[in-house]
């Protein structure tokens, strides 16, 4: 398959981040790793372990993040009046709201049917640098709010919907003075825009975007140099995150729509998705040009179609949006288990991505609580956590903070803690 796209700027300055060591600062926490060494309880209900609790104003599957003693999340609030985005503020020790900025909703959105039921219009989660926060709400733009909720830029990326109207997905990372937005959803393009303004700094624009819903990742190499890499259907890109332009592409099996993210762990990208969940593959950074015959690791047929696996001692775990529990080998892809999990309800029961936080992974499930089990080489969870008094969906992946987790549904925000 060839490359195709159209470079359009470039340029770069570099800034420090000043997010601190309890933040979860992004989708997946730190770095997307899906890791926390911290503590969580794991056991709870309505009645144990519920530190605090809020209704939210309106549904999202966008994972909550937190910065400093504040909790940000995002909704799409639809009302007899009026229809917007929502992003809201709460204390992460006491759940008092903060703040809420609301966007409203006046250009066309896609029509509620579809896939987009599934997960709706807020799925793109927030990112910070420890002083402000930066939101995608899909066709409504990117925003920059400072901590105390005010808007200090506001950016259009498109308003133009896939051929499958499947909706928005992707969420921010930040890369030294840039915001990076896969909106290829909205315009079939990929945005660096300048943290301090808002200003396009550079923009990548092609077809093959299309079907494109990971988010990209940041992957160090050798010298010092960084890339900007995301797997699009039957492709994995790397581009230079400074400029945008392309560093090395690899033919993937990954085919139709791809939305787990990427997966890094030293010089080796991981990638998971495609139609029906086709095939998964291994990469070795760093290269020139096709790097298909040179840096390919392995490829395999074992995938993952929404979640993005947690890569923990040489393992990959996930459970797919079929109710399947997987573990594979990082060394080659091969599956160590493929276990049916019990006791979830039918249709799609997960999409969100596992957790890794103290010694066990959590996955949240969308409408049968959250499993919890140990890594290893069987799948055997130890708890089975259901809020009762909520029957709406969980589709947006945990947040993690001294010694608190975040979990989020379409009806409330809750912190689940020890001693509660």
């Amino acid at each position: 398959m060839m490359f195709r796209f159209i470079f359009v700027c470039l340029c770069s300055l570099a800034t420090v981040s000043l997010s601190s060591a309890g933040d979860w600062p992004e989708f997946l926490g730190p770095g997307g790793s899906a890791h926390s060494v911290e503590v969580v309880p794991t056991n709870w209900d309505d009645a144990n372990h519920l530190a605090w609790k809020v209704d939210l104003p309106g549904g999202g599957s966008s994972s909550p993040i937190v910065v400093g003693d504040r909790v940000i999340v995002t909704c799409y609030v639809a009302g007899d009046d009026t229809t917007k985005r929502q992003v809201l503020s709460f204390d992460k020790n006491s759940g008092e709201q903060l703040w809420a900025v609301d966007f409203p909703v006046d250009y066309r959105e896609d029509g509620y049917q579809g896939y987009i039921t599934e997960h709706g219009y807020a799925s793109n989660t927030p990112v910070t640098d420890g002083q402000n926060v930066f939101v995608f709400l899909g066709k409504g733009g990117v925003h920059c709010l400072d901590l105390n909720g005010q808007t200090l830029w506001s950016v259009d990326v498109g308003k133009e919907s896939s051929n499958r109207r499947w909706g928005s997905a992707a969420s921010l990372v930040l890369f030294e003075n840039l915001v990076i937005v896969n909106a290829a959803e909205e315009s079939k393009s990929i945005f660096a825009l300048d943290k301090g303004t808002g200003k396009e700094v550079w923009r990548q624009e092609a077809g093959m975007l299309e079907l494109t819903y990971g988010t990209p990742r940041i992957v160090p190499t050798e010298g010092g140099e960084s890339e900007l890499v995301i797997s699009v259907p039957g492709e994995i890109w790397s581009l230079n995150p400074a400029t945008g332009k392309l560093k090395w592409f690899a033919e993937s099996p990954m085919t139709g729509n791809v939305t787990p993210s990427v997966i890094v762990d030293g010089d080796t990208v991981y990638s998971f998705g495609g139609y029906r969940a086709s095939g998964s593959i291994a990469v070795r950074a760093g290269g020139d040009d096709d790097v298909t015959d040179s840096h390919v690791r392995w490829t395999n047929r074992s995938s993952s179609y929404v979640a993005t696996p947690l890569l923990h001692e040489k393992k990959l775990y996930w459970i797919d949006d079929r109710g399947i529990a997987y573990c594979t080998s990082a060394d080659d892809g091969e599956v160590i288990y493929r276990e049916r999990v019990n006791n979830l309800e039918s249709g799609r029961p997960v999409y969100a991505s596992p957790v890794l936080i103290g010694d066990y992974i959590y996955v949240v499930t969308r409408r049968s609580g959250t499993l919890v089990y140990r890594p290893g080489d069987s799948f055997r969870p130890i708890a089975q956590n259901i809020f009762e008094s909520d029957k709406t969906d969980f589709n947006a992946s945990p947040a993690v903070s001294e010694q608190k987790l975040y979990l989020r549904s379409d009806q409330s925000l809750y912190c689940i803690a020890e001693g509660k």
